[in-house]
């Protein structure tokens, strides 16, 4: 490395042609906070799998030859960032790219897509998820949501848990491997109006937590947005609860600047209103030690 060089990110995600989602959100996100950012499409679709219909092309060989040609080029990255993979061979696919390729300075970021509202995604099975917790064994950062961390502890889900209860289960994770376990989208008992984000950070042995309000309304691609804010941040030197900071109130700024529009919210929020709040320093911290 030398001076001045602008950071590399390779974002393994899938790409929607309509939705901002995925690759559409990762890019103008990374790329706005300075970062050099290298697609490897997993897969391309017409529009994202929450419209009734939609084309999908698999790319697993596809992303092999990628490999190829940039291991030709001696492309080097300083940080790999996983989202959706589409089967089990995609994940072993990138778990060996990731484990050939990172350097001690590495920043490896694993988004462990696998389900929400505590069940599977129609296309994955028990097979995903014992390639999943393979997979994070290689990272520096998890950011699963709820549902997905009792699957990766492979747990019977629970919807309420107490602080003490979620420390111990960010706890038990980061012992397969991450330094950073980041649990995304916890409700609050009792308080539908606001929404929670819990981190644990190995180093230092400290739980954080964030606490951002709730607005009645889903809008598809928000842990895509989320997890690449932290990313971005954590790339920068923001510290984890500085970069939790950041990246939930981006989150909700996007989610108000969409919210009173008449407009279909398959497509997920309007990112190009927001995008330059970006590069505006933190105003209001809201994270607590725990």
């Amino acid at each position: 490395m030398y001076i001045g060089k602008t950071k590399r990110v390779v974002a393994v995600h899938d790409l929607s042609g309509v939705g901002r989602v995925s690759l559409s959100v990762v890019i103008p996100v990374l790329s706005n906070m300075g970062f050099n950012v290298s697609p490897l499409p997993t897969s391309i679709l017409s529009n994202h799998t929450q419209y009734s219909s939609f084309s999908f092309l698999d790319l697993t060989d596809e992303m092999r030859k990628i490999l190829a040609e940039w291991k030709k080029l001696g492309i080097e990255f300083d940080a790999f960032y996983t989202g959706y993979l589409g089967s089990v061979e995609q994940v072993e696919i990138i778990k060996a790219f990731i484990t050939e390729n990172k350097r001690d300075d590495s920043l490896v970021m694993i988004d462990p897509v696998l389900g929400d509202n505590a069940r599977l995604y129609s296309n994955f099975d028990e097979d995903m998820v014992v390639a999943m917790r393979k997979l994070i064994n290689v990272a520096d950062v998890v950011t699963p949501n709820l549902t997905e961390l009792f699957y990766l502890l492979d747990l019977p889900f629970s919807e309420y848990n107490t602080d003490s209860e979620l420390k111990e289960l960010m706890l038990n994770l980061s012992q397969k491997g991450p330094q950073i376990v980041i649990i995304t989208n916890v409700p609050v008992q009792d308080d539908p109006h606001i929404t929670s984000v819990y981190a644990y950070n190995k180093k230092g042995h400290r739980f954080w937590k964030v606490t951002c309000p709730y607005l009645p309304a889903h809008f598809p691609g928000m842990g895509d947005t989320f997890t690449s804010v932290i990313t971005g941040a954590l790339l920068q030197g923001d510290s984890l609860p500085m970069a939790l900071d950041r990246a939930a109130q981006f989150c909700y700024q996007g989610i108000r600047a969409t919210f009173g529009y008449e407009y279909d919210r398959r497509e997920g929020i309007m990112l190009e209103k927001v995008l330059r709040n970006l590069d505006m320093p933190i105003q209001v911290t809201s994270y607590e030690l725990i």
